[in-house]
């Protein structure tokens, strides 16, 4: 496993890029392959695969093709290691809005 916690994010772009594409040539896909059967064009995996600006639903569309999605599901998930974590995210569940700080905080 890669530590990623010092990446810049320009870094982890070009790290996620070099695996989509490493994914699609050991799934045997050719980008036209891909973006047929995760209905974008050809332009748009080509862009996602050199870390050009695409939107997130593209990037879920081709997880979704190659079979990636549990990585994505996981992304955002809470982290709970103690009881306090489970507190803390059950009590978020009720939608809160977040007070804005002074600038003197």
């Amino acid at each position: 496993m890669i530590d990623l916690s010092f990446t810049k994010p320009e870094e982890l772009v070009s790290l996620l890029c070099d695996r989509l594409r490493t994914e699609r040539i050991n799934q045997q896909m050719t980008q036209a392959e891909l973006a047929k059967r995760a209905g974008l064009g050809v332009n748009t995996v080509s862009n996602l695969e050199s870390g050009k600006n695409t939107g997130f639903e593209n990037v879920v569309r081709i997880a979704m093709v190659l079979g990636r999605t549990a990585e994505l599901e996981a992304l955002f998930k809470p982290k709970l290691e103690s009881l306090e974590d489970l507190r803390r995210y059950e009590s978020t569940l009720v939608r809160q809005r977040i007070r804005k700080r002074n600038r003197d905080d």
